[in-house]
């Protein structure tokens, strides 16, 4: 039986594309540029911020993001303020990991929105020291798909890779499990579709949370290509 769940954040626990979006277009118009939709910054997210500012530029038109260092801090600062306009677990979470918590699973988060964004959005969501570790993306830990993060995770719980599932909603999730030989499982409420998550390899696919605990008890050996 798995003893723990790695979580990606933002399209997987929280629906935050509102305050990205908000966030984004509000540093892209301080310099005269212009605005994107939800679903256009759903195409922008999944490799940190600053990869989101770039795609965000290029869009805009700024092919040489000449502009790049000062929409990237007015983001950050933006951001730091207004992290959590919106923000709220998608349907299903809570109950999923409150029934995790009582089956002794462990749960941690894995996101590449900066470490203290991480913290507060995870905390402001589920209260502090639900999770039971929180890594958000900070110096001297690659991003996502590196699997440096999910091997400090593992470090962390004292458990090896046949011990977690790795639940996330985008190819850089999928990635992220796969590399650090995790089980993973991509959601479809999320940023991104099934097409993008079976192209990168997930070992399963859900369309509701609490179907996750149906994984709890597969086996490694069993990785490989199922699908529901």
């Amino acid at each position: 039986m798995k003893k723990a769940v790695i979580f990606d954040l933002d399209g997987t626990l929280a629906d935050t594309i509102a305050s990205i979006a908000w966030c984004g277009n509000r540093a892209l118009a301080r310099f005269g540029l212009p605005s994107f939709t939800e679903a256009e910054y759903k195409r922008f997210v999944g490799d940190g911020a600053a990869m989101l500012v770039r795609r965000a530029l290029l869009a805009a038109g700024d092919g040489k993001l000449s502009r790049f260092d000062e929409v990237y801090q007015e983001y950050r600062d933006i951001f730091s303020r207004d992290c959590m306009y919106q923000v709220k677990p998608y349907e299903g979470i809570v109950p999923l990991l409150s029934e995790l918590k009582k089956r002794g699973i462990r749960i941690a988060v894995l996101s590449n929105k900066p470490d203290a964004d991480s913290r507060h959005v995870v905390e402001e969501l589920f209260g502090k020291g639900y999770f039971d570790h929180v890594q958000g993306q900070a110096e001297g830990i690659p991003r996502k798909p590196d699997p440096a993060g999910v091997y400090r995770i593992m470090e962390a719980f004292g458990m090896r890779a046949e011990d977690f599932l790795y639940v996330g909603d985008s190819c850089v999730d999928m990635r992220t499990g796969k590399a650090a030989g995790l089980f993973t499982v991509g959601v479809l409420w999320g940023f991104r579709n099934r097409a993008e998550l079976e192209e990168n390899h997930a070992d399963a696919v859900i369309a509701r949370p609490e179907e996750l605990l149906s994984f709890l008890d597969v086996r490694q050996e069993e990785t490989g290509g199922t699908r529901i």
